[in-house]
């Protein structure tokens, strides 16, 4: 910190951070009103009025902040749309049916291997199903009757078809040649091509050096597969957060931890292999392709399930003890921080924690991928020109996610004290420890 900003903050112009999105979406937590809609969407559909029902159901889904879901009564029928990724859900309800769908994709020809993609799909959802209109447009469809249409069900049924159909828009094109892409105008919002750049440079190179560790094979992987399943699965964790791709390269991102993940009869080591074929196939992309999947999305339903602090506190408990032995048979910086970095982007990726962990999780990302933040045009300097970690900097932050949460998080508490300096895996621990020790409770609704 400068002489002028510890003792005149004031007169210190610091530039705005860059309006830049990182994780996915999360309809996790939800406020007062919205929670207060959805007990009113289930006594209305009890009282039988099942067209006010949906529109508190809709309200309830609405999040104002991005502007997903828009509705309207005409002549006595609810029409509506709410928008997921890149498609938008259009829906219409009378006193008699409600009906929902999404429209995916052109079909030029009835080609058998993306039907047959289809009529496999459908045997796995619960509630919609692929269809064909009559001008052969490939669509996601969920239709009921009213009085079997409750709020809950609706809501599940919602959810499933959305998405998936954000998600097999971009899957099927890619996939079969007959499909053309049915564009959605005002779902996609466009990035710079500044920070395209900057995220497919960042990308290139964090798969470059995993691949270049991989190729160096020290320690053996044979021998030791788990430090290289770490460095593969917190690469992947980390990239879908950091630059969020969108279609193909997403996808390939989630392959690659769910063939580790997969219960199956392959050894670890043999998963490595696997796992680091479709690192080499997601660098195939070319830069053209990989711009096309960067952009940014409103949504209205999120993928991972909201936890409590204790989730965050026994993933961390799990995982931080592993990083000793690596420290321990000094080996490479690269392996003790991979697991650091790993239970990070798993904790970011398939949880939605409580907002002071996610800030703190935000932060440890800010601090350890310091130049890629930097590039982007993000002010704090969390390390030090010559590489070193910019302690007082980083204590700030940690208090300023404190004072920022503090009124819902009264008891929120951390022992900076725990914090270690000297080098990078050293404060990836303790910092992580921190967490995993502090106190986290929130105010009760009154």
């Amino acid at each position: 910190m400068s002489f002028l900003d510890r003792f005149f903050p004031k007169l210190v112009a610091v530039p705005p951070d860059p309006d830049v999105v990182f994780g996915r979406y999360t309809d996790a937590y939800k406020t007062t009103l919205q929670k207060i809609c959805w007990t009113r969407s289930l006594e209305l559909f009890n009282d039988g009025k099942p067209l006010e029902a949906y529109e508190e159901l809709l309200q309830f889904m609405c999040d104002e902040e991005v502007a997903n879901v828009e509705w309207e009564i005409v002549n006595g029928v609810l029409e509506f749309y709410f928008l997921q990724g890149s498609r938008r859900i259009v829906g219409r309800a009378d006193s008699e049916r409600i009906r929902v769908e999404s429209r995916i994709a052109w079909a030029d020809d009835l080609n058998v291997a993306f039907m047959r993609r289809l009529a496999e799909q459908n045997f796995r959802l619960r509630y919609s199903r692929f269809a064909l209109t009559e001008d052969n447009c490939l669509s996601i469809v969920f239709d009921s009757s009213t009085r079997d249409g409750a709020p809950m069900k609706l809501l599940q049924a919602f959810r499933e078809l959305s998405i998936n159909a954000d998600k097999q828009d971009d899957l099927l094109v890619e996939e079969f040649r007959v499909l053309r892409r049915v564009e959605e105008p005002g779902t996609i919002l466009e990035i710079s091509s500044t920070e395209k750049s900057i995220k497919i440079a960042y990308f290139r190179r964090e798969v470059t050096a995993l691949l270049e560790a991989l190729a160096l094979g020290q320690p053996d992987p044979g021998r030791f597969p788990g430090g290289y399943v770490y460095l593969m699965l917190g690469t992947a964790f980390r990239l879908d957060y950091l630059i969020r791709p969108e279609g193909y390269l997403m996808d390939l991102l989630e392959r690659i931890y769910q063939l580790y993940f997969a219960k199956d009869s392959r050894t670890p080591a043999s998963k490595v292999l696997l796992m680091k074929g479709l690192f080499e196939k997601c660098m195939e992309r070319t830069d053209e392709q990989l711009a096309g999947e960067l952009y940014k999305t409103r949504a209205t339903f999120g993928i991972s399930p909201a936890v409590g602090h204790d989730r965050v506190q026994a993933l961390l408990e799990a995982e931080l003890p592993k990083m000793d032995w690596h420290i321990e048979q000094k080996h490479p910086e690269i392996m003790p921080l991979a697991i650091a970095k790993y239970a990070v982007g798993y904790g970011l990726y398939h949880y939605s924690p409580p907002p002071p962990d996610k800030a703190l999780f935000h932060l440890f990302f800010q601090i350890t991928e310091a130049s890629f933040f930097q590039e982007l045009g993000y002010s704090a300097p969390y390390r030090k020109a010559e590489g070193g970690l910019n302690k007082e900097r980083i204590l700030d932050a940690i208090r300023g996610i404190g004072k920022i949460w503090r009124s819902e998080y009264p008891e929120f508490k951390v022992d900076l004290k725990e914090l270690q300096f000297e080098t990078l895996p050293l404060f990836a621990k303790s910092y992580l420890t921190m967490i995993k020790n502090s106190i986290l409770v929130k105010q009760p609704i009154r």
